[in-house]
């Protein structure tokens, strides 16, 4: 699980909610980074693709441990 801020525009509202980071499917910067889960809905959120990467990859790595 990783912990973001989801972002809608229309409210200008944040909040952060977790995520499980074994149902992403893309993310991607259009500017704004979408994330696309495996059952198809996407997700607006306020961290750079690049962190959203490296919070999955940490995450997996935590896991390998266990």
């Amino acid at each position: 699980m990783i912990k973001l801020t989801k972002f809608n525009p229309e409210m200008h509202k944040h909040g952060d909610f977790v995520l499980n980071a074994e149902i992403i499917e893309t993310i991607e910067e259009t500017p704004d980074t979408v994330i696309t889960l495996t059952n198809g809905k996407k997700l607006i959120v306020d961290e750079a693709m690049d962190e959203v990467v490296r919070r999955v990859m940490k995450y997996r790595r935590a896991m390998k441990q266990l």
